[in-house]
């Protein structure tokens, strides 16, 4: 009979391999039940790992513009609000125009004028609010500030422009007006419609008063829609609204004659209803604008869900089946330390 032995030493050779084997399956096993997804995709998937890619590539394109959806609300919301504090000057304007209609009393006029620079100065610095250091209502020219104050010293563009006009215009009547007082009704009534109204709506708004730019903002929502997402200075409503400021602080505290003055009035209150409706033209627009948004938010998360679902049936994991197989290689492990421990103790020595 022929015997042979086996060294100690391969034994414990083999059991440090099965160890390390273990131990790199546990590793890979533990980091796809963290992760919920295979350690090596492209091994396990093979030929369908494109149709992964693709899939999220999807999912990063929609988070990507559901980040974008998210500053464009945020923008929308803060113009809405900053057009909702013009409206309520806007309203304050007509109303102080009506509250003192008829009022010839130099206090009252002094009240007036103080009201209404007042309700010119809360829609500037609404006009102005700027929104993670961009202005809402500059268009396109984010960086500059919409508009200019009126009021300042020294005189602002837009009053020394007023200041020229109307000394222009009282020198050019036959005869000459050398004051106020001289003004007939039909005279204010070209003056206002003829000479100050184009200062506004021309070319002499873009001169005085606006850096903003006529093209606003766009954003895409939406792999197929893109809408404005603001506004800008040179509307309808803007415009008119500091027509009827300025002529109304300007004129009606003048030495005009009551008949004048009324006419001023009329007039102001006429451009203030249409600054009005223009402003709250805006906020509608941007009403629908945030509308849109919603609903693209909603078809976004649709669609996230739909290609989620995807991708986890894809490269996602049996949880129950990877605890199961974690526990096995564990008690496996456990094992192997224990043989191996009993192996390096075996020595010829013991039995000596």
């Amino acid at each position: 009979m022929k015997t042979s032995y086996v060294s100690n030493l391969a034994i414990q050779t083999a059991m440090r391999l099965t160890i390390a084997q273990n131990q790199s399956d546990l590793l890979k096993a533990t980091q796809e039940q963290t992760t919920g997804r295979h350690y090596d995709v492209g091994l396990t998937l093979g030929a369908s790992t494109s149709q992964s890619l693709n899939i999220q590539r999807e999912i990063d394109r929609l988070k990507s513009l559901k980040s974008t959806n998210s500053v464009v609300t945020q923008r929308l919301s803060g113009s809405q609000g900053a057009l909702e504090t013009m409206a309520k000057s806007a309203e304050k304007l007509r109303d102080t125009l009506v509250t003192y209609k008829g009022n010839d009393a130099a206090s009252q006029l002094k009240i007036q004028k103080t009201e209404i620079m007042g309700a010119l100065q809360t829609f500037t610095a609404a006009a102005n609010t700027s929104f993670n250091g961009e202005f809402l209502f500059s268009g396109i020219n984010t960086d500059a500030k919409p508009l200019a104050d009126y009021s300042t010293t020294p005189p602002s563009a837009a009053k020394t422009a007023f200041d020229n006009a109307l000394s222009t215009f009282m020198g050019a009547q036959l005869p000459p007006l050398t004051g106020m007082d001289q003004f007939s009704v039909t005279q204010m009534q070209d003056f206002i419609k003829n000479t100050v109204e184009p200062m506004f709506t021309g070319t002499g708004w873009d001169a005085s008063w606006s850096n903003a730019s006529n093209q606003n903002m766009t954003s895409r929502i939406s792999a197929s829609e893109v809408i404005e997402s603001s506004t800008n200075a040179n509307t309808a409503g803007f415009r008119n609204f500091a027509l009827a400021s300025v002529i109304s602080a300007e004129l009606m505290d003048k030495n005009v004659t009551p008949e004048v003055r009324a006419a001023i009035g009329v007039a102001a209150l006429d451009y203030a209803e249409k600054g009005l409706a223009g402003l709250n033209a805006e906020r509608s627009q941007l009403g629908i604008s945030e509308s849109r948004v919603k609903k693209a938010n909603t078809s976004i998360d649709a669609q996230l869900t739909i290609f989620t679902n995807q991708f986890n049936a894809l490269e996602g994991i049996d949880v129950e089946e990877t605890a199961t197989r974690i526990n096995t290689l564990k008690v496996q492990l456990e094992t192997s330390y224990t043989l191996t421990s009993r192996l390096q103790q075996m020595s010829l020595l013991n039995f000596l």
